[in-house]
């Protein structure tokens, strides 16, 4: 094992979760006094209604901890080494901060106008074609990836030249939101995220790949920290600032892998909870008002069944662990 590595993959972890706790405890009472509670629709379940006030957009505590960190480790590496092995981190820490922008401006919308919508969904969907976008452009540009597309468990790779920018973008663009949907109850999307992050770094230490250490690293001490504050009952919701970050995060960690299809694997509770919210519409509109689920995203439909939100985090946890062993083995 790279012992170097392995530092370094603590000594991040560790450092990020320490500052998001620390952030959290500044940053709460400054959304509580500026009255940056979320809105409850009365469409969602009535339970819920309880939580209305809870902070949200604490999403810029772990953004920020990560920041902060990863920036510590590109100014060290300067010093000590070659930093072109950082730049599909930095590539991809751009595109996850450039979704969070989004989500920040779209929370800040929401929190102004004083109920639960923010901008526009052609508006975020526009930015988000722009981030995934011009995150894949330079990807490929410096290097870093290829059109050339591996399928999962085969040695098969297909080039797909120019269509390999509408599938990435696609793909992008889909896992992003599909965090977003993710987010709807205490402490899902950061739990989901970290088995997701705890997947990238068992790949990375496999491939001997510090980049990706380094952006699991952040990733699993982001969601530790805020899970603190955020596992039943949350004291602080991400908000879309937090949920389109992780999820570029995510996305962004596939490419650098160089293999985008394996996200749909390690990130299938995500995209089970995508199924729903269309099956749903499409089921909705099919029969005139009857409903597939009784509610959606999948998590609001287990909990009309009876489940305990903890009893739907940790259900939703192991079906991602399985998705990413499913995942390691898609790869080898």
């Amino acid at each position: 094992m790279n012992h170097q590595m392995l530092i370094e993959f603590v000594l991040t972890l560790v450092g990020v979760f320490v500052l998001t706790v620390i952030a959290a405890r500044i940053i709460i009472p400054i959304l509580k006094s500026h009255k940056m509670g979320q809105v409850i629709l009365d469409i969602g379940p009535r339970w819920h209604k309880s939580k209305e006030g809870t902070p949200t957009m604490g999403g810029i505590c772990f953004i920020l901890a990560m920041l902060v960190a990863l920036a510590v480790v590109a100014v060290y590496t300067a010093f000590s080494g070659d930093t072109s092995e950082l730049i599909p981190l930095a590539l991809t820490l751009c595109l996850a901060v450039f979704n969070g922008i989004i989500g920040f401006v779209d929370d800040y919308c929401k929190l102004v106008k004083k109920k639960n919508e923010g901008l526009k969904a052609y508006q975020k969907f526009l930015l988000q074609l722009v981030a995934a976008g011009a995150y894949i452009y330079i990807m490929i540009v410096t290097g870093h990836i290829n059109t050339a597309l591996h399928i999962p468990f085969t040695d098969i790779s297909l080039e797909l030249g120019w269509g390999y920018y509408v599938l990435a973008i696609l793909i992008i663009t889909g896992v992003v939101n599909s965090v977003n949907l993710t987010d709807g109850i205490d402490g899902l999307a950061s739990s989901v995220v970290f088995v997701i992050g705890a997947f990238f770094a068992v790949v990375a230490f496999y491939l001997h790949f510090p980049a990706l250490s380094l952006a699991s690293a952040s990733l699993i001490g982001g969601t530790l920290g805020f899970l603190v504050y955020n596992f039943h009952p949350a004291r602080v919701f991400m908000g879309d600032t937090g949920s389109l970050f992780l999820g570029g995060m995510i996305a962004g960690m596939a490419f650098m892998l160089d293999e985008p299809l394996i996200i749909i694997l390690a990130g299938i509770v995500c995209i089970m909870e995508t199924l729903s919210v269309m099956l749903q519409v499409g089921y909705f509109k099919l029969t005139h008002g009857k409903r597939l689920f009784k509610m959606a995203p999948l998590h609001h439909h287990f909990e009309k069944c009876g489940w305990s939100e903890n009893k739907v985090v940790l259900i939703f946890s192991l079906i991602t662990l399985v998705g990413c062993v499913l995942a390691w083995f898609g790869l080898y």
